[in-house]
């Protein structure tokens, strides 16, 4: 049975249009994959917290010597990567804050990257150990920052996915959502073409 993850990134949930069209393709998935399991990880509900000394010297100390604390924010990284790992598909709706992804999201990242679990070092260098899925991305912008310098986030999202082992990442933008009714209007029904293309049975195929 295949498995789809759902990370929602905005901090308004349901009431973003990062949310509203990961949820389009979502539904569009579902109908291609009866009996599929989906996992949503709703990150503006429920926020994974921002990496502390602490919770970081979880992730390398040895079990003997954890502390409480430690051993329940080991076990919530531990709740995240399995999630990760479970999924065949990830599906990130990731708004534009000030020019960045939010905050919660960095943190989530924070929290599935464990060398030895998620990734190791070579020789050659870092080889993520989360392979053979495939991501989605829905990317909205109040502003027009694609293929710019200004767009921080396609790169750092792209190359953080990849490092953990996810090499096929595709981005469907939005952009100009705060540049006026009829640019929105556009850019939405663009990206909802563009999802409809992407949940035909072939797209979606094994």
């Amino acid at each position: 049975m295949k498995t789809l993850l759902q990370i929602n990134a905005s901090i308004f949930a349901d009431g973003s249009q990062s949310t509203r069209l990961a949820d389009r393709f979502v539904a569009g998935w579902r109908a291609h994959h009866p009996g599929a399991s989906v996992i949503v990880r709703d990150l503006g509900r429920e926020p994974v917290p921002h990496l502390t000394a602490e919770r970081f010297g979880a992730f390398l100390a040895k079990p003997e010597e954890r502390t409480a604390a430690q051993r329940e924010a080991l076990a919530q990284s531990d709740r995240l990567i399995d999630e990760l790992k479970r999924a065949d598909v990830v599906v990130v709706g990731l708004p534009m804050y000030n020019f960045g992804v939010p905050s919660t999201l960095k943190a989530y990242f924070d929290h599935v990257a464990r060398a030895g679990v998620t990734f190791r070092y070579t020789e050659t260098g870092p080889v993520g150990l989360v392979t053979g899925k495939r991501a989605v991305v829905f990317a909205t912008r109040g502003g027009l920052y694609a293929g710019t310098t200004k767009d921080s986030q396609t790169t750092y999202v792209r190359d953080f996915l990849r490092f953990i082992g996810i090499e096929s990442v595709h981005f469907v933008y939005a952009e100009g959502l705060g540049m006026g009714a009829e640019r929105k209007d556009a850019a939405l029904r663009d990206a909802h073409d563009t999802i409809t293309q992407l949940t035909t049975a072939a797209a979606v195929a094994a």
